[in-house]
């Protein structure tokens, strides 16, 4: 596999959570970056953080690492080779993927951590 690149998301997200059948908040589709994702159990909903009403459900203060794509849906093993190396430093991840690529979140608490074991093996855009 090619080294890869991350780019850096500069956004702080909050991960919210929502009843299932909840409509789609507005406010998460006014941000730069927004992930939506409806379940038989609930929806979740990525979005800038500043946006989400206090009273919302929500983890905040989470960093996206972006997988400079588009990657080919033939590859394989890229989200395990980011993952792992996460998870053997003890730092945990949100994932979101979509058509193009995929994107690692990490709380700001773990976020130069991550950035430093990354940054071993893959190129990093600031």
């Amino acid at each position: 596999m090619k080294k890869l690149t991350l780019s850096i998301l500069p956004t702080a997200l909050a991960i919210c959570r929502f009843p299932k059948n909840t409509p789609i908040p507005a406010y998460a589709m006014e941000s730069s970056f927004f992930s939506i994702t409806q379940t038989d159990d609930e929806l979740s909903v990525v979005c800038d953080q500043s946006v989400v009403p206090s009273h919302v459900q929500k983890t905040d203060h989470w960093k996206a690492f972006k997988v400079e794509g588009p990657l080919d849906f033939s590859q394989v093993g890229i989200l395990s080779s980011l993952a792992t190396p996460l998870a053997e430093n003890n730092i945990p991840i949100f994932v979101i993927s979509t058509y193009d690529t995929d994107y690692l979140l990490v709380q700001l608490i773990h976020f130069d951590d991550a950035r430093m074991v990354l940054g071993k093996f893959c190129t990093l855009k600031e």
